[in-house]
């Protein structure tokens, strides 16, 4: 049984028989139970008084041992055993609240897996997590955990990674795709090819920063302590005032009593630890009370751009081919190779290619060259893809003028390849800003961030691209880790900062800031322990949802501990001027504390997700729609390109009428779909007088756009005139943004609805 509920039941027990003897008349005995009730609060206080006074501090639990000596000395037996109720009582509803407070960070530990299922042929044995090795075979059961990362394999599976990615819906994984441990199998039983060891997988690194959350954890300053001094000398003059007017000793027992500040002693911390429990909920690990109460106080949040303001992920967004090449040669070749690459970049070439229907034949001799890029040979031929300095390092400077120098200027990263020793072309490459990102930042500044500001390693142009879009008050791009420190002094000028990053050179800037956050479900090892609040849930919302959290935990502390004192101050009033006896001075105090504690709780409520929009709505089948749009965009995107590189008079007529038919078999059914059963859902919840409007109208411009390609493509022959090339690029390019617009639109609206994250 936990400390304090033994305290607890050992001044409860002798209580009650103190009553039941009072209550036969047995006074005397009556007066020794109570006694004895009062002794073991008394020494618990003592106790911990003598090691705040060794540790150089003064606790206000000096006033309450005081009162329990002095109601003794007087012979005030029965009020004696009511503030040593009041004591234990409060000590044991503090706990009691952590506890509460404290369990969404348990149950993510709970949640380790400890036993797996090993393949072996056709035997299935159990063993320990500890003992998968890498490249066991494993079978996940339906409901389980996935113990370790590794490669899905045989059939696809259903995934909830709700407690890694917040994302609340099932997630398919292909054969041959990865799966990070800590997920949970929705679907049938699953083979998992294990890629690593339990130790070195995801979720075990979950487990080891709540441990160290919890472990590390300085025990929470209560407020009072900064106060003990003064507020001790004013109870102490009180007692004594009360004392002399009166001439009674239990005048000043009954001031003593009610002034025991149980409000000041257990309102801040259980408000706290009530804000780091709704912080983890979120997702968001704070690494105590006094890191919650930073990020209380900081306005000003700095961020880091790749993997935290961005997905980290890049995508191919244009191929330019230099004289003598075509797109898809320089798309194939650069694909070939990087298929040997592990590199984040070489595997949004290698899906690029993929996804245009590019077959990739395997290259001999590949390997990666340091400096970032990639070599080997694709069907005979020498292909190398890389920067622009490995370009120049090995003799072949990528050209300075004509279309591919300055696509590669405007674009955001750029991936140059060389086939047979020439210069074949660019590859134009854009990391996506996180979709979530710009709801985060609305929420940092409603939650009373004045200012958001980039710190970044990356090239001016493709920074203040991405913090124009995002409506960022500064961005600082091409900075060292030491230039992200002297960034972060200069802002700290301005008030407390926070800092927000997932790489190994965040680390000491979120080491120096205020608070730092680390975005620890796939960052780097350093910057998680450098950080003060790490998010175990890859989205950036968490960090405006932990903060929102330290706002309300501190705000409802203050509220707590100023109604609280406040009650106390009146009752000591009242009790110096004799109309509060010590007996009820020491009721009315523990109904104060109760008060305050159930007040402290409320930090836990009133954050409640939106429920998902019904079954009905349909929003899966319409999410897998989105992916399937958005493939179908690159394509119109693909062919508007091949479109531009042509003189207009030997057309690709066959794509251009696939994607007119899939406009017609995809886009529009699915529009009309959404418009019959998801808009008036989504009408009903966000209210107003036509909260969809906006969206319709842009269903009826892209219903628009495709019926004009459709018209033109289904009499377009390969010898149509520029004319008719010019104007079927228009449609296709026109068609790709109001897509792309649509849906992350639409997404945003799932987003506020509670239909999706």
């Amino acid at each position: 049984m936990p400390r304090q509920r033994l305290l607890l039941l050992a001044v409860l027990l002798p209580g009650l028989a103190g009553a039941a003897l009072a209550a036969l008349g047995l006074w005397h005995a009556a007066a020794l139970a109570w006694d004895i009730a009062a002794l073991p609060a008394a020494a618990t206080v003592a106790v911990a008084s003598w090691r705040a006074l060794r540790g150089g501090a003064l606790g206000v639990d000096i006033i309450a041992l005081l009162a329990i000596v002095a109601a003794l000395a007087l012979g005030e037996s029965f009020p004696a055993a009511l503030i040593g109720l009041m004591v234990a009582g409060g000590n044991a509803l503090e706990e009691f609240a952590e506890g509460r407070a404290s369990r969404e960070m348990t149950a993510l530990l709970s949640r380790a897996p400890r036993v797996a299922h090993r393949q072996s042929g056709a035997d299935l044995t159990d063993i320990a997590v500890d003992a998968i090795a890498a490249g066991d075979l494993l079978l996940v059961k339906p409901g389980e955990t996935l113990p370790v990362d590794g490669i899905i394999e045989a059939a696809a599976a259903e995934l909830d990674e709700s407690a890694l990615t917040g994302e609340p819906l099932p997630v398919t994984r292909a054969p041959g795709t990865a799966a990070r441990s800590g997920t949970v199998n929705a679907g049938g039983p699953i083979s998992l090819r294990a890629g690593a060891t339990a130790e070195a997988s995801t979720y075990a690194a979950v487990v080891r920063l709540v441990r160290a959350a919890q472990a590390e954890r300085p025990p929470m300053a209560r407020l009072a302590d900064r106060w003990a001094l003064g507020f001790l000398a004013v109870t102490l003059t009180a007692c004594g005032a009360a004392w002399a007017v009166s001439g009674d000793p239990r005048r000043a027992l009954a001031v003593l009593v009610v002034a025991t500040p149980c409000p000041l002693i257990l309102a801040a911390p259980v408000a706290l630890v009530c804000g780091i429990s709704r912080a983890a909920r979120h997702g968001a690990i704070v690494k105590g009370g006094a890191a919650l109460e930073r990020l209380a106080r900081a306005r000003t949040a700095l961020f880091d751009k790749t993997g935290t303001l961005t997905s980290g992920t890049p995508r191919v967004t244009g191929v330019q081919a230099q004289p003598g090449f075509s797109p898809d040669d320089v798309l194939r070749a650069a694909a070939s190779v990087d298929q040997v690459s592990q590199h984040v970049v070489a595997g949004a070439v290698v899906a690029a290619a993929r996804a245009a229907g590019i077959a990739l034949p395997i290259p001999r001799d590949a390997a990666e060259i340091p400096g970032g890029g990639v070599a080997g040979l694709v069907e005979g031929q020498a292909v190398m893809v890389g920067s622009a300095a490995l370009f120049a390092a090995r003799g072949l400077p990528p050209p300075t003028t004509g279309p591919a120098a300055r696509l590669a200027t405007a674009a955001s990263a750029v991936a140059w390849v060389a086939i047979g020793g020439t210069v074949a072309g660019a590859l134009m490459l854009s990391d996506r800003i996180r979709p979530e990102a710009p709801r985060a930042l609305r929420a940092l500044r409603a939650a009373g961030m004045s200012r958001l500001v980039m710190v970044t390693g990356d090239r001016g142009a493709t920074a203040e691209a991405i913090g124009t879009a995002l409506g960022l008050d500064a961005v600082h791009a091409d900075l060292s880790p030491e230039g992200k420190l002297a960034v972060l002094a200069t802002e700290r000028r301005a008030g407390p900062t926070l800092m927000v990053g997932d790489g190994i050179n965040d680390a000491p800037a979120l080491a120096a800031a205020d608070i730092g956050v680390a975005m620890g479900a796939r960052g780097a090892a350093a910057a998680a322990e450098a950080a003060d609040v790490v998010l175990l849930v890859d989205r950036l919302d968490a960090v405006a949802a932990a903060v929102a959290a330290a706002h309300r935990a501190r705000r409802i502390a203050v509220e707590s501990i100023v109604a609280g004192m406040a009650l106390s101050g009146l009752a000591m009033l009242v009790a110096a001027l004799g109309y509060l006896p010590p007996v009820y001075g020491a009721l009315l105090q523990e109904a104060i504390d109760v008060a305050v504690i159930l007040n402290a709780l409320r930090v836990l409520r009133g954050d409640a997700p939106l429920p998902p929009l019904p079954a009905a709505a349909g929003v899966p089948r319409m999410l897998e729609d989105h992916t399937r749009l958005r493939d179908l965009s690159a394509r119109m995107r693909r062919a508007a390109d091949t479109l531009d590189a042509l003189d207009g008079t030997e057309l690709p007529v066959a794509d251009l009428r696939a994607i007119a038919a899939d406009l017609r078999g995809l886009l529009l059914p699915h529009q009309q779909a959404e418009e019959q059963v998801l808009y008036p859902e989504l009408a009903r919840r966000l209210g107003g007088r036509d909260p969809m409007g906006a969206m319709t109208r842009m269903h009826e411009e892209i219903a628009d756009l495709a019926t004009r390609l459709g018209g033109l493509t289904d009499t377009l022959d390969a010898e149509a005139s520029p004319g008719e090339a010019r104007e079927a690029r228009r449609l296709l390019y026109a068609l790709d943004a109001v897509v792309a617009l649509h849906l992350a639109a639409e997404e945003e609206l799932l987003a506020q609805a509670g239909g999706a994250t």
